[in-house]
């Protein structure tokens, strides 16, 4: 494939000088893998290299999955896109927005004025945000005695709400509430369904909440890049036993099994000889589900965890349930609406139906957002989109 050299020299570049720990990119069409690569190393601190089956965390690439599972009871006429959620999730019953803080810092809260329902969960439309992202919240939380949403406790997700819901886009703990509705009706809890309804038929085995013993081997470890651009592997680990599996961010995985995920939206809801959504479905989870509002900046209040989220800044974004859709043609090719998201530790994917393609790229480092990863992940998608363009789709031998 023309592009292959060129994304083997960028991603090796990257982690040979380690302006990266290590990585792993995989991109494929509808039926094959177009590009499989590995560079560097798991763990900065360790000798081991890595390799294509390695294990990351991919939080927030978490979303598209548990909406997905959320998709299938909708199909099934067991969850409603728009009907109160409160009637699945009681704990949803009557939000309260945080208006900021009076003289004597105490918050100041007042009831919604409509009703949550599961398609602002799933569009980051229901008011919830991320205190990493709103510092506000992150007052709220300190003075609440709130623990983080890391924590995958239940006591996390009593937050009020930013903002009434369906009046702006605002990204958030909205996909845990979509996985606790998943539970609520199919009686499960959130590994078991994805398990038997998503992870099985899709043949992704190397994907979970809980950590494996075979996965363990193959696990990345995490870094962070001090003030001076130098990474340093760091301890990380989510809650293994956690009292919930957090939809929004919970599931370690291979990019060899995110990629059969993305091949089966790609296919119209159709993997591994398995149809686990209707193709309408995966049509109307790649639409705007937004209307008028965008998707907005994310400006940092917590710079050890995110940069500033500003991704392609001249053109409209859309949310779909639940994917970032660009609205132009981006610099490195991929076709307007497209779908794309992102997991804290730079882990990115993108899925182009218009040109058939989808790729997905992994490191572990924060802060999110970090320049050295994003091109990367640039790097490596201009390479996918030069092989496609010089007419061969299929990997050399």
């Amino acid at each position: 494939m023309h592009g292959q050299a060129e994304i083997d020299q960028v991603l090796r570049q990257k982690s040979e000088t380690q302006e990266i720990p290590g990585v792993v990119a995989i991109a494929a069409d509808g039926g094959d893998v177009l590009y499989q690569g590995a560079f560097g190393k798991r763990d900065l601190s360790k000798s081991d290299a890595m390799t294509p089956d390695s294990v990351f965390w991919i939080a927030s690439m978490t979303k598209a999955v548990t909406t997905a599972g959320a998709m299938q009871l909708v199909e099934q006429g067991r969850l409603s896109l728009d009907a109160p959620i409160a009637k699945v999730l009681p704990d949803l019953a009557a939000p309260q927005v945080l208006e900021g803080f009076d003289a004597n810092g105490e918050p100041k809260l007042r009831p919604a004025k409509s009703p949550i329902t599961l398609r602002q969960l799933m569009t980051h439309t229901a008011g919830f945000c991320y205190d990493m992202w709103n510092g506000d919240m992150a007052v709220y939380l300190e003075k609440a005695g709130i623990p983080p949403i890391t924590t995958c406790q239940n006591a996390a997700l009593k937050t009020p709400i930013a903002s009434d819901p369906g009046t702006r886009w605002e990204y958030g703990t909205n996909i845990d509430f979509v996985g606790k509705a998943v539970e609520a009706i199919s009686g499960q809890r959130l590994d078991a369904y994805l398990r038997d309804n998503l992870f099985a038929p899709l043949g992704m085995s190397d994907t979970g909440f809980k950590i494996s013993e075979g996965m363990r081997q193959r696990l990345v470890g995490m870094h962070a890049r001090g003030e001076n651009g130098q990474l340093a592997a760091i301890p990380f680990e989510l809650e293994q036993n956690p009292e919930f599996h957090m939809g929004g961010g919970g599931l370690y995985a291979t990019a060899g099994d995110y990629i059969k995920f993305t091949q089966m939206i790609l296919n119209k809801g159709r993997g591994n000889g398995n149809q686990v959504l209707k193709p309408e479905t995966v049509t109307t989870m790649g639409q705007n589900h937004i209307g008028d509002l965008n998707m907005t900046k994310m400006t940092t209040a917590a710079p050890i965890y995110t940069n500033d989220v500003d991704l392609f800044p001249d053109q409209a974004k859309k949310w779909g349930l639940s994917f970032m859709i660009n609205t132009a043609r981006t610099p490195q090719g991929r076709s307007p609406n497209s779908l794309f998201w992102a997991g804290l530790a730079n882990t990115y994917f993108w899925i182009d139906p218009a040109r058939n393609v989808t790729g997905v790229i992994l490191m572990q480092l924060l802060p999110f957002a970090d320049a050295k990863c994003l091109e990367a992940f640039a790097g490596f998608e201009r390479g996918v989109y030069d092989g496609l363009d010089a007419g061969s789709g299929k990997k050399a031998a």
